[in-house]
C-alpha cells in the first residue's frame, strides 16, 4: 500500500508541476497566454509568490493561490514567478520577499497565516509593491500578539469564511448517512480551526434534525503533510469504525487516504476539489486505487479571488481593495462550498438539492456558523454528539 501511494503522490506531483510551471523560468511577456503584451504603463510588471510552509504543489491553499497567479498571469502576458524559503522562519520569508522584489517583483502574493509579520515587516519598506496576503486576518498582523496593526494602502488581506465550508461538509456527511466522524487537521491555525469547529457544528446539526448520534475524532497533527505516525492514527481511526475524515491542512491527507484504502473508509478533501487526486492512473493508464475514497471537498475559492484582485490592481481599482482586511463568505458569493461537480459528488442520499436549499438558508442569515477559530472555546453540540478532542 505505502508503495502505491507512493507512486501516486509522484503522479500527482508530476502533473501537478507540469501545470504550475518551474520557478527557475518566469513567464516571458508576450510568450504564454495569447493575449498582447502589457502596455508599458500598465501597473503589474511582474507577480511572484512566495510559499510559507507548504509547496506550489501542496493539492491545497498554496497551490490554489499559485494557480490563480499563473493563470491571470499567463492570460496577461505577465511575468510571474515563486519562492519557496530556506526555512520556516519569518526572516527566511521576508528574504525571499526581498528577493522577489529586487528581481522586479512589484506584486508580492503570500498565502497563509504566518505572513502577518512579514506584511508588518514590508509593507511600509516598499510602498511602491503591492501585496495580497491571503489567509491573513487583523489577529496576524502582529509581532507578539498584543499589539496589532493595520495593513497599509499597499496591502489587501484575503480572509475566507472556511466554518461555513466545513459546515456544509459536516452536515452533508451526516445527512448521507455517516455517524462515525473524523477531523484531521494540519497545524492548528485559524483557517484549520474554522474548517474543523465547523464541520463540528454542520455535523451536529444534521444530527440533531435527524435525532441521530454523531460521533467525532478531533485531532491536529502539528504539520501540513501526512507521515507514518499520522498514517497509523488514521488507521485506527478506520479500524475502530470511523467512516470518514475531513483531512485539512495541505499534503497531510495522504495520511488519512493512506489509511482509508485500508479499511474501505472515506475522506473529504479540503480548499480544492481533491476528487481528481483519488482517480490517479499509473504510466499505462491504470487506477492506482481500488476506489476512489473522496466523497467530497470543503472548498474555498483561492484560485478565483487572487486573480479577480490581480485583475482589479491591473484595471486601476485598488483602491477597492487596498488597506482592507477582506472576508469572503456565502454572504458575497459562492465563495466557498462543497463541489457540485457530477463525478465530484460522493452522497447518495444527500441530494444536491438539499444541498442548494442548505446553501441558500446560510446566505440568507437563517442558519448561521460560528466562525470562532480560539483553540480553547469548543463549538457547543447537542446531546447527539459526541466529540473526542485529542491533544
Amino acid at each position: 500500500m505505502k508503495k502505491i501511494l507512493a507512486l501516486v503522490l509522484a503522479v500527482v506531483m508530476i502533473l501537478a508541476l507540469a501545470a504550475c510551471g518551474q520557478p527557475a523560468a518566469p513567464a516571458k511577456p508576450g510568450a504564454e497566454g495569447g493575449g498582447e503584451a502589457p502596455k508599458d504603463d500598465a501597473i503589474i510588471k511582474k507577480v511572484a509568490l512566495v510559499t510559507d510552509v507548504g509547496t506550489i504543489d501542496d493539492e491545497s491553499f498554496n497551490q490554489a493561490t499559485w494557480m490563480g497567479v499563473e493563470t491571470w498571469s499567463k492570460a496577461n502576458n505577465v511575468d510571474h514567478i515563486y519562492y519557496q524559503p530556506t526555512e520556516n522562519s519569518t526572516d527566511a520569508r521576508t528574504l525571499s520577499i526581498t528577493q522577489a522584489i529586487k528581481e522586479g517583483a512589484n506584486v508580492i502574493v503570500l498565502p497563509g497565516f504566518l505572513f502577518g509579520p512579514n506584511v508588518l515587516d514590508v509593507q511600509k519598506q516598499y510602498p511602491d509593491v503591492y501585496f495580497l496576503a491571503v489567509d491573513v486576518g487583523e489577529g496576524d498582523l502582529t509581532y507578539d500578539y498584543e499589539t496589532y496593526e493595520k495593513p497599509a494602502s499597499n496591502v489587501v488581506c484575503l480572509t475566507f469564511a472556511e466554518e461555513q465550508a466545513g459546515y456544509l461538509a459536516g452536515y452533508a456527511a451526516v445527512a448521507d448517512g455517516y455517524t462515525k466522524l473524523g477531523f484531521l487537521g494540519g497545524m492548528a491555525v485559524p483557517a484549520v480551526v474554522r474548517y474543523g469547529y465547523g464541520f463540528v457544528q454542520g455535523a451536529d446539526a444534521a444530527a440533531q434534525k435527524l435525532s441521530k448520534e454523531v460521533s467525532i475524532e478531533y485531532y491536529y497533527s502539528g504539520v501540513f503533510q501526512g507521515d507514518a505516525s499520522i498514517t497509523a492514527r488514521m488507521e485506527g481511526w478506520y479500524k475502530d469504525g470511523t467512516e470518514v475524515v475531513f483531512a485539512c491542512g495541505g499534503g497531510v491527507y495522504t495520511s488519512a487516504v493512506e489509511a482509508a484504502l485500508q479499511h474501505n473508509g472515506k475522506v473529504i478533501g479540503v480548499d480544492i476539489d481533491q476528487h481528481y487526486v483519488g482517480e490517479a492512473k499509473d504510466q499505462n493508464g491504470k487506477p492506482l486505487y481500488a476506489y476512489n475514497p473522496f466523497i467530497s471537498s470543503a472548498m474555498k475559492q483561492l484560485q478565483n479571488v487572487t486573480e479577480a484582485v490581480l485583475q482589479a490592481l491591473q484595471e486601476g481599482n485598488w483602491e477597492n481593495y487596498g488597506g482592507k482586511v477582506m472576508t469572503f463568505s456565502l454572504a458575497e458569493g459562492d465563495y466557498v462550498g462543497l463541489p457540485t461537480a457530477e463525478a465530484s459528488w460522493g452522497f447518495k442520499n444527500f441530494k444536491l438539492d438539499d444541498y442548494n436549499a442548505l446553501v441558500e438558508s446560510i446566505k440568507k442569515g437563517e442558519v448561521k456558523v460560528d466562525n470562532n477559530a480560539d483553540t480553547t472555546v469548543k463549538p457547543t453540540v447537542s446531546e447527539f454528539t459526541k466529540v473526542n478532542y485529542i491533544a
